[in-house]
């Protein structure tokens, strides 16, 4: 916070501003389950484009197949919106139906 003065003739009035910076809203970034896109793809996607260590992976990968869902990650809207780009671009390069998509936290 920043002070400010203010001088109005005789007056002298003291404001304060706040100037910390909002956090951005976050977004969670959803793997989807399917019956054709292999499990070793999904723990690949989440080692490369969502930087998990390969126990992590195997976990939310598990999450996936057993749930039908998981999260992959929380970040702000444009990763977010990146990332499901980047993993849906990669599933069709492979002709993978795999599902990702994002929601608000």
């Amino acid at each position: 916070m920043s002070d400010q003065t203010e001088h109005h003739g005789q007056e002298l009035t003291l404001t304060k501003t706040d100037t910390r910076a909002e956090h951005p809203p976050m977004f969670r970034v959803l793997l989807h389950n399917d019956d054709y896109t292999p499990m070793d793809f999904v723990v690949m996607v989440l080692r490369e484009i969502f930087r998990k260590e390969e126990l992590q992976a195997v976990q939310i990968m598990l999450a996936v197949h057993k749930r039908g869902l998981g999260v992959a990650g929380i970040y702000p809207h444009e990763v977010a919106e990146t990332k499901v780009h980047v993993v849906t671009e990669l599933a069709k390069a492979h002709e993978y139906p795999f599902k990702c998509t994002f929601e608000a936290e």
